[in-house]
């Protein structure tokens, strides 16, 4: 069933986020060090919190990628919400 509100191939540019979440890891791991280093804790803290935030997002997009593109929680789960008058 569907509503025709979403595209029939749509697809995720979960590679494109992947390498971007690796990138972030990068950068944000150099930037606390980097700062912890240079005696500046306030930006340290800001760094680690975003890698904190980007480390989410990277078992995110794992966790997706793993699961394939085909995946669905339950037969009983759609995708999406159901168009309203259909229950």
């Amino acid at each position: 069933m569907r509503t025709g509100s979403e595209p029939r191939t749509a697809r995720s540019a979960l590679r494109m986020r992947f390498w971007l979440s690796v990138w972030g890891e990068v950068w944000t791991v150099l930037g606390t060090v980097a700062f912890a280093v240079a005696g500046h804790p306030g930006w340290a803290l800001v760094c680690a919190l975003l890698w904190l935030v980007v480390t989410v997002d990277l078992i995110v997009v794992v966790r997706h990628v793993r699961q394939g593109p085909r995946y669905q929680p339950d037969r009983d789960v759609p995708p999406y919400d159901p168009p309203w008058g259909t229950r």
